[in-house]
């Protein structure tokens, strides 16, 4: 069988993103960082052909990912041009991310590659030793290998000796080149673009907290104290919650203990769990408190007339909508808020739908909310095996639901130009 005279890219992520988190931000954190892959790997096709002198067959792009279901990022490499995306595992051990079978993945395609002489050049850009017998039995089929570095934070290696001391070429990526594609985060936020300010997320924290659940922790608070008093103690032990009233109280929004409590009989000792009447539904799809709905039983009329997103939705959007998610979504919580919204807006067959839900801000129909927050599950914004979506997280996604639907609103309301 003729060789063929071509290269190949194999990219262990964890390495070349870690390194770079490191060169960038000072550790090695992934989340320090925010990557252009698109560019990324533009860069990393041009810099291959531009040292091997030979066309790109393909990029491998291995990472690590929990149960190894493909993550935002993931899903838009993988319908990039010459771009093949290999998922290991990634588990997390006393506190610590670890990725298991990328080296073993990263092993077997680059033997099967020399074996089958798929390539003339394989360009390796990982540090890891394991990868040693595959990078020899490449060499013993006559494949070059490129073994590429990431500039180390402190100068020194983060290479496998044995793995640099046997790669035929050596190139290091250096500062310059890495921030082509990668930047390091100046607010440890998500791996998108640092939206506009969000002043609805401070506007749904200093909405006003319901009479119902002030008193409902007043009353915790005395309780507790009470309690702690015979006790001799001076301070409640270990439920800051008894402090809301005072610590928390321009803080707005109340928690499911909040809530539960305020439902809680007069006869129901506090530390009871209270059981939610047959009116009683969520407040926010993700929290375990309820709310009193007003009227009949069920959902009151104004909200159910608002149509889901699902059902305004046809088979036609519903395949450009994922397409859409997979290629500009970036996944940032605030992000994904507005183009819910906007996705829900532009399907209303009547604008009386749009100006009932803005006056409800800054509460989110239950039907719709939950939908919302389903949708914002798809980019990994839920805590894995926890099946909860961070607090911060839905407060961002709701703000920028409200945002996308202030401003469509304030655009219908606003008087026509002469």
């Amino acid at each position: 069988m003729e060789r063929v005279d071509r290269c190949v890219v194999l990219v262990d992520a964890g390495y070349l993103l870690g390194a770079a988190a490191s060169l960038l931000a000072g550790e090695p954190a992934r989340s320090r960082i925010t990557v252009d892959h698109a560019a990324l790997i533009q860069g990393l096709r041009e810099r291959a052909e531009a040292d091997t002198a030979q066309p790109l067959l393909r990029i491998y792009w291995f990472d690590g990912a929990p149960d190894r279901v493909p993550q935002p990022e993931h899903r838009r490499l993988r319908v990039m041009p010459r771009v093949t995306v290999r998922l290991g595992a990634l588990t997390r051990s006393d506190g610590r991310w670890a990725q298991k079978g990328v080296d073993a993945a990263m092993h077997a395609e680059l033997t099967e590659l020399a074996r089958n002489r798929a390539c003339s050049d394989v360009v390796l850009v990982t540090g890891d030793g394991d990868l040693l017998p595959g990078l020899m039995s490449a060499k013993e089929h006559g494949v070059a290998v490129h073994l590429w570095a990431v500039q180390a934070a402190d100068g020194d290696y983060n290479q496998s000796e044995d793995l640099v001391a046997e790669a035929d070429e050596r190139r290091v990526l250096d500062r310059a080149w890495i921030t082509q594609a990668v930047r390091a985060k100046d607010n440890g936020g998500s791996c998108a673009p640092p939206p506009a300010p969000r002043p609805e997320i401070a506007a749904i924290l200093s909405a006003p907290l319901p009479e119902a659940a002030l008193a409902a922790s007043a009353e915790r608070a005395s309780e507790a104290q009470a309690a702690a008093a015979r006790n001799g103690a001076a301070e409640p032990p270990g439920d800051e919650a008894v402090h809301a009233p005072v610590a928390h109280a321009g803080r707005g929004v109340p928690t499911p203990k909040d809530l539960a409590g305020s439902l809680r009989g007069p006869g129901v000792p506090v530390g009871q769990a209270a059981q939610p009447p047959a009116s009683a539904t969520l407040r926010w799809s993700s929290d375990k408190g309820w709310m009193e709905r007003s009227g009949a039983l069920g959902e009151p009329a104004e909200t159910a007339s608002l149509p889901t997103l699902a059902q305004l939705t046809s088979a036609e959007q519903r395949w450009a909508d994922r397409e859409e998610d997979i290629t500009t979504v970036g996944g940032d919580p605030f992000e994904v808020g507005q183009v819910f919204a906007r996705r829900w807006m532009e399907r209303l067959p009547e604008t009386v739908h749009l100006q009932k839900l803005s006056s409800m801000y800054p509460r989110i129909p239950h039907r719709i909310d939950g939908e919302l927050l389903r949708y914002a599950a798809r980019f990994g914004l839920l805590a894995h095996k926890d099946d909860q979506i961070d607090e911060h997280d839905r407060y961002a996604i709701r703000a920028g639901f409200w945002r996308e639907i202030d401003v469509r609103a304030a655009a219908e309301h606003a008087p026509a130009a002469e």
